[in-house]
């Protein structure tokens, strides 16, 4: 199959040269003869060269090497610029961003997550040490001469 494109795009540039070169031989020569002269005559003539002009250019044109290069080459300088302009774009987007971010975003975050957090945490953690503080009987320590008297409260 790539042999086969191969021989078009061949014969395409051997048709783009020979069309090239009798072009080049017969324009000047015929061009005022065509003009002057020859006009009404020679006009079917070079409109049926033209097509046949036009055909080989848009078979060169539209041949798959052609447009194989032609795409490989813009989808290269496309990647090349997409590159470029994404990590422009996104160094400056997240230096901004994380900088904004970082500065505003999170220290509200915080601030508010924080407050409903510890609000939670102590409001829970107050009736857990009254419930503590009620279970745990505090001693009470007596001197009665040499002996220590030991003594809870209830």
């Amino acid at each position: 199959m790539l042999s086969v494109f191969w021989w078009c795009g061949q014969i395409s540039i051997y048709l783009c040269i020979c069309l090239s070169v009798c072009l080049s031989a017969c324009l000047p020569a015929c061009l005022p003869a065509c003009l002057s002269v020859c006009l009404p005559a020679c006009l079917p003539a070079c409109l049926s060269n033209l097509s046949i002009y036009l055909s080989i250019y848009l078979s060169i044109y539209l041949s798959t090497i052609y447009l194989s290069i032609y795409l490989s080459i813009y989808l290269s300088i496309y990647l090349i610029y997409l590159s470029i302009y994404l990590s422009i774009y996104l160094s400056i987007y997240l230096s901004i961003y994380l900088s904004i971010y970082l500065s505003i975003y999170l220290s509200i975050y915080l601030s508010i997550y924080l407050s409903i957090y510890l609000s939670i945490y102590l409001s829970c953690l107050t009736p857990l040490a009254v419930i503590i503080d009620n279970v745990v009987d505090e001693p009470v320590i007596e001197h009665i001469g040499n002996y220590v008297k030991i003594e809870t409260l209830k």
